[in-house]
């Protein structure tokens, strides 16, 4: 069977790159991109089959990226983990307006975020 491929979005080098590695780790072939345009540019040429995406993005929030995104019948189906520090209640309301799955809080547990993963992706 296929690895299951995950695009990790977020300006943080090396979260993103501890990220790729804990979900290489477990099975995932992972895409990266650093900023909100690379994103977009990275989901619709790869269509992943789940995006975590951080909202504080150089170039183009991850809130944008994720409404652009569910609103395109192409790519709405992908689901999308908002990936952030933004804990405020407004920041939440907003991350489900635009068509978010998940909602998960930095810091974060790794065993949380693989948890949610395979809640979101149909094996």
């Amino acid at each position: 069977m296929a690895k299951k491929r995950i695009l990790v979005v977020d300006d943080e080098v090396d979260l993103a790159e501890m990220i790729r590695f804990r979900l290489q780790a477990n099975g995932y072939e992972i895409l990266l991109a650093h900023d909100g345009q690379q994103a977009l540019e990275v989901a619709r040429k790869e269509r992943p089959d789940l995006i975590i995406l951080d909202l504080m993005l150089p170039k183009m929030d991850g809130y944008k990226v994720c409404g652009l995104l569910k609103i395109d019948s192409r790519y709405a189906d992908i689901p999308i983990i908002i990936f952030t520090a933004k804990a405020q209640g407004e920041d939440i309301k907003l991350g489900e307006e635009v068509g978010a799955n998940a909602y998960l809080l930095k810091p974060f547990e790794p065993k949380v975020l693989l948890d949610k993963i395979k809640e979101l992706i149909k094996e």
